[in-house]
């Protein structure tokens, strides 16, 4: 496999997040949900953008998943679209994006401006609070890493359970800077152990972006205890 960029790495990263941001509400964290996954426009996708629609310039987001009964499939988003707009701001990458509905709660209508072969379209979604198991993607997602279960030639069996592995690290994330790395299996969230994604990302949900994040893992033979910081 090629070796990529940091910034065709962090595009891919995004790409699996499932666009949602947190807000406090009643002193809880509660967290508004698009529904979908998205990644940042290639150059050469920009340029295309710009000469089929007639445009000065490409920009946006590309949407490569909805999620089966999210907000943004109950208002017709599609696989494909390209995000210009929300609202009367412009969308020129993940982050802002991001940002946008973080300023909406959950249960707000956002107006979205996409792009699509028959040309522009307005889509008005109502977003909707995040599932709990979406949520703890998101914390591992602001740290800067994925967690899949590993591939069948990697797996680790715990009391006939699957552990998590990271498979992606964000370059420049603070999950890289602690020195974590793809393949690395996660054994303990805080002080909680962990034996199957699911129970990671339960595990993920109860921790705050705001605090350092505290994981066991196992690399090769070794386990090492690695300490997260916040942005």
């Amino acid at each position: 496999m090629s070796r990529r960029s940091p910034g065709i790495a962090r595009g891919l990263l995004v790409a699996l997040l499932l666009v949602g941001v947190g807000v406090a509400a009643a002193g809880e964290r509660q967290w508004s949900w698009l529904g979908v996954r998205i990644r940042d426009l290639a150059e050469q996708e920009m340029e295309e953008i710009a000469a089929r629609h007639g445009i000065r310039e490409g920009f946006g987001v590309v949407i490569v998943e909805v999620i089966e009964g999210a907000p943004a499939a109950t208002a017709g988003l599609r696989t494909g679209d390209i995000v210009v707009a929300i609202g009367d701001r412009p969308v020129t990458e993940t982050r802002l994006l991001q940002r946008l509905i973080a300023a909406a709660p959950p249960g707000a209508e956002s107006r979205l401006t996409v792009l699509r072969d028959a040309g522009r379209q307005r889509v008005v979604v109502r977003l909707a609070p995040m599932p709990r198991p979406i949520v703890g993607e998101r914390i591992a997602a602001e740290f800067g890493f994925i967690v899949r279960e590993p591939d069948r030639g990697g797996e680790v069996r715990r009391e006939g359970a699957t552990s998590p592995a990271i498979t992606s690290v964000l370059p420049g994330s603070p999950a890289a800077k602690a020195g974590l790395e793809a393949g690395d299996v996660i054994l303990q969230v805080e002080e909680r152990p962990v034996v199957s994604r699911e129970a990671a990302r339960d595990a993920l949900a109860d921790a705050s972006p705001d605090r350092p994040l505290r994981l066991t893992v196992r690399r090769g033979e070794r386990h090492l205890s690695v300490t997260v910081e916040v942005r």
